[in-house]
Order: C-alpha cells, then structure tokens, then sequence
C-alpha cells in the first residue's frame, strides 16, 4: 500500500469513527421516565430508599428483614408531601463567594444552588443554577433522618418543619466559614438542629444533624442523602460533532471505584449495594452533584424512583443517642464544576468524573501542560498555541524523517512515473523496480504517513479535552472567538485550517493512481466541511500544527532537491 492510499485510509478511519460515536450518541439516549421513592424506616441498622407495597412489600421483607418496617406502608403518601414541600414551604436563602442556596424550611433540603462564577450561557450572564425546583425542571438536593426515631420517617406522619434565625444568610467579609443551623423540636424530647456549613472558595458542603437526647429514651435514625432529579435534558451541554457528554449517575466504592449508570440503566436495574465510605454523583456536561458520606461508616447505596423522578443516594448505618447524650450525624455534599484540583481534595476517585476518553493517559498531561501555559500567559487561546508547539517539538525528529521520506518521495517521481510508462502491464515487474528504486534512494514508502499517525491519538485527545474541561467553557482567544469550547462562529478558523492542509498536501508527491490523486486533493475540503463544527480550539491546534508542519517539511523538501536526489536516471 503506497503512502497516499495509507493517509486517505488513516483520514477515512478517523471520520468514520468520529460518525460511529456520533451516531451511537444519536440512537441510544437516556429515557425520559426514570423516577424514585424512598424507603424510610428500620428497626435496625440499615433502611431502604425504595418503598414496595403488597407483595413487592412481601417479597422485600422475605428477602431482607433488614430494610423493611412495616411503618413503609405509608411512605409513599410522605414521600409525594416531600416533593410539594420544596415548592410550598418558606425559603432561606445563602450566599458564599462561589454559591447561591435556597433552603426550603419544610424538609430542610437544597432546592435551588447557582453558582456565581459561571454564566448561564454568554447571552444569558446570570449566575448558572445547576440545581432548581420549578415548573419545567427538577434538581434538588435532600437529606433526612429516617430509621426507628427519624423526624422525616413515615411514622412521624409529616416532613419536618424547622425554624430559622434569619431567612438570608451572607458569607461575610474577613471570614471563612458560615454556619446556618435550622432547628427542629419534636414532642419526644428530642432537639434536632440541622446545620449547614460552608467555607469560602468551595463548593463543600458539610451537613450534620445535631441531635440532643433529652428523653428517657435511647434514640435512633438513619442518615440519608439523596440526588432526586427529573429526566429532562443537561442544559449545559454543547453540540459537538462525535461526543456527548454523559448524563447520568456516578457510582464510587472499594470494589469498583468509578462505575457510570445511565437514566437508562437506573430504570432497567435499580441499584442496591452496600460499602464502606465511597460516594454517589450525578454529571451533566461540566458540573455535577455529588454526596460524600463518612469514609469510615458502611452505607447502603441505592436507586429508586418517585413520581417520574430519579432518585440516587444512600442510607448510613444507624446511629445510637443514649438519653442525656448529644451525637452529630450527617454527610458532605458537593455542588459545583467539574475541576481535577477541586475534586481530588473532596474524596478519592472524584476527579475521574473529568472523563478524558479511552485516550486519558495521553490527555491528562496534555491538559496539564495546557493548564500550566495558561497560568503564565492568561489566555486559553494562546495555551492551545504553545501546547501545539510543544508536541510538535516532541516529535520534531520523527516528524522530520517522515518528511524526508515524502521529499525523496516527491523527487523521485519523475523515475516512478518512467517506470510505470516502460512496466504498465507487468506489474509484478513494476513492483521490483519501484523497490529497486526506494533501496537506492533510501526511501521508506509508508514513511509518509507517521506524522498523521502520530498526531492523530494527540488530536483526539485534545478533543476530549477541550470537550470536557469546564476552564474553556466561555474561554475567549481573540476578536470574534468568545467561546474556545464551541465552534467558530464565522467559520475563520476552519477555513484557514482547510487552506492549510492544501499547502500541506501540495508538498506531498503526487500519487500515480489519478484516481487517489482526485481524492488526496478532496481532502482539504472534506475535512474543512468536518471542522466547520469542532470546537475553536481543537481547529486552533490543528492550524497552528500544519502551520508548523509546512514550514519544516518546506525546509526539508528544498533540503532534499539540493541533494540532487531524483536526477539520476
């Protein structure tokens, strides 16, 4: 196979592949009714989320004693209250340096988080709310005491209903830290304070229930954290050509450290398990929710639906307050972007929710040098620039004997061309002269097509990369580029990186077959046609590297005909 069949081949298979993804992406999307319940209630250590009534009840307390009280009759009657609760209740509202909260104070839950420093779009430059609790779309955040003594138990008969000192709490000027408590007193003797607590320049949030036992009576609950969002669309994702961003819920413990679950799966097979530490998240294109409970306390992790609503979270092992005793019980929560640094200071295995592709151990480097350019210099633009050339010096050399390969190549096609004029009908012959021909000029025939080759995992990689990293989202370079993370709006860069791979491919010797050489110079406009929707700055790269390429396969081109290689006959 001569060199331009392999690289029209090499360009083929990439397309082709960036179409299969495409259309995968295309004909298998999520469902539009997964939903959830909880289970709320235990005699013992560890409830359930999910809630069956009748024979499903049956079965359930047959199969495992453990995650059914026959006080989970009436759950699902509390669990719709629930949900009218976050609509109906009075609000608080907090606000740290990077979140915006509102607090329904019946239940006590996370009904809307924006996060300041990121817009809704570059039309829309209000804060982003990732979370919400409207009429068009569900997101929210719960957390709950249920078990044998839970205030948010069935048998409690109604959600919580706390009080506040304030209904605006601001991080103030000069500190780190703020606490807002929401108390609760029950008719049992027993106080609950719910205390929220969040730090400057983070998107942790640690939640704990402040229980004091002043009854005669031992008491006892379950701690419960919940994701409970609708099935509709990620507002946040970008169109681009071969990826989609996953939607879907991220499931983290000892035994499998980073399994994805799509609506999909969550509806065909509702997740049940139990481990020690770990965490649950939901991720949409650059942001995502996620509970992180005690590392050293075994939790059952579950899924479940409710009222055409997804449900994922976990219930903790039962907690124990003798009477007279105080005890603290709860979770951290995250809600924010998708940031390597951030993520792995919250728990381990976090940052793989950054997902890089099959390709992320070439892509993780990349985007740190990346990362590294734009720390000195400021501009995402001009990263992508000196991330060009810094690969390109990498492969300097083999770059170099490839074009060498192509420039020999090109200056021997005049003999190639004799050769196929005396050997036309014998090709076996042709073939032995034409290697003949190669041994003695030192040319290797698929030498041609390494700096394709190589570039090509580079260039998905980066793809992945500026797919992915929420730092390029809005990211401007210069004039009419606002955003490197979607396409060129005017279609510029395209359109320079199309004349680019022309000049590139007018280097190239021309191929003997007529009919490759009608394809080789198709490709500069199948591809530019392609790129016309890649992100900036994936088109950015690819210019600056045929910039790049061109001026060093010129110079050795011009190198190679002063030789005077090509003029023997």
């Amino acid at each position: 196979m001569d060199i331009q069949r392999t690289i029209l081949w090499v360009g083929l298979a990439i397309v082709s592949y960036m179409m299969v993804l495409a259309w995968n992406e295309d004909y298998h999307q999520t469902p539009t009714e997964p939903v959830a319940q909880s289970q709320q209630a235990t005699d013992g250590s560890t409830p359930s989320l999910s809630s069956d009534s009748g024979q499903q009840q049956a079965s359930s307390q047959a199969a495992d004693n453990e995650f059914a009280t026959p006080e989970d009759q009436g759950q699902t009657q509390v669990e719709g209250s629930a949900v009218k609760a976050a609509d109906n209740g009075q609000k608080i509202d907090i606000r740290t340096d990077v979140l915006d909260l509102s607090i329904n104070l019946q239940g006590g839950n996370i009904t809307r988080a924006s996060l300041l420093k990121y817009k809704e779009s570059l039309d829309k430059p209000n804060p982003l709310e990732l979370l919400q609790n409207n009429a068009t779309r569900t997101y929210v955040m719960e957390s709950s005491l249920i078990g044998r003594d839970g205030i948010d138990s069935p048998s409690n008969g109604a959600v919580p209903t706390y009080s506040a000192a304030q209904t605006q709490y601001t991080l103030a000027d000069g500190t780190d830290t703020l606490t807002v408590d929401l108390t609760y007193s029950g008719d049992k003797g027993v106080k609950i304070t719910k205390r929220y607590t969040l730090k400057r320049d983070s998107y942790e949030i640690d939640v704990r229930y402040l229980v004091d036992n002043q009854s005669d009576k031992p008491w006892q609950a379950n701690f419960a954290g919940k994701i409970v969002r609708d099935s509709s669309p990620d507002p946040t994702a970008q169109k681009s050509v071969g990826i989609r961003s996953f939607l879907g819920m991220v499931l983290s413990s000892n035994e499998d450290p980073y399994e994805k679950y799509s609506l999909d799966d969550l509806k065909e097979t509702p997740i049940s398990q139990t481990a020690e530490g770990g965490w649950v998240a939901f991720l949409q294109h650059y942001f995502l929710s996620a509970w992180i409970p005690d590392a050293d306390t075994k939790h059952k992790y579950q899924t479940t639906q409710r009222n055409n609503l997804n449900v994922m979270g976990f219930v903790s092992s039962a907690t124990t307050v003798a009477p007279g005793e105080q005890a603290k019980i709860g979770a951290r929560a995250y809600v924010g972007p998708k940031i390597i640094d951030r993520l792995e200071n919250v728990a381990p295995n976090l940052d793989r929710t950054v997902d890089f592709g099959w390709l992320f151990f070439i892509a993780t480097p990349l985007f740190v040098v990346l990362n590294w350019f734009h720390s000195i210099f400021g501009n995402w633009g001009i990263a992508i620039i000196l991330l060009t050339c810094t690969v390109k010096a990498l492969f300097f050399k083999l770059s170099a004997t490839s074009y060498r390969s192509m420039a020999r190549m090109r200056a021997v096609g005049p003999q190639l061309q004799r050769l196929k004029e005396t050997y036309g009908d014998d090709r076996q012959r042709m073939s032995q002269e034409m290697m003949a021909l190669y041994k003695r000029e030192k040319i290797n025939p698929l030498g041609g097509c390494l700096p394709i080759l190589v570039q090509m995992p580079v260039f998905i990689s980066l793809y992945w990369v500026l797919f992915e990293s929420v730092q390029l989202r809005h990211a401007p370079f210069f004039l009419w580029i606002h955003d490197l993370s979607v396409m060129d709006p005017y279609f510029v860069l395209p359109i320079l990186m199309g004349i680019s791979m022309f000049v590139q491919m007018s280097l190239n010797p021309t191929p003997p077959d007529p009919m490759q050489a009608k394809v080789m110079k198709a490709m500069p406009f199948v591809f530019t046609i392609f790129f016309l929707w890649f992100p900036a700055g994936l088109v950015l790269y690819w210019l600056v590297n045929n910039v790049l390429s061109i001026t060093q396969q010129y110079y050795i081109t011009r190198k190679i005909q002063a030789e005077g290689i090509g003029n023997k006959s």
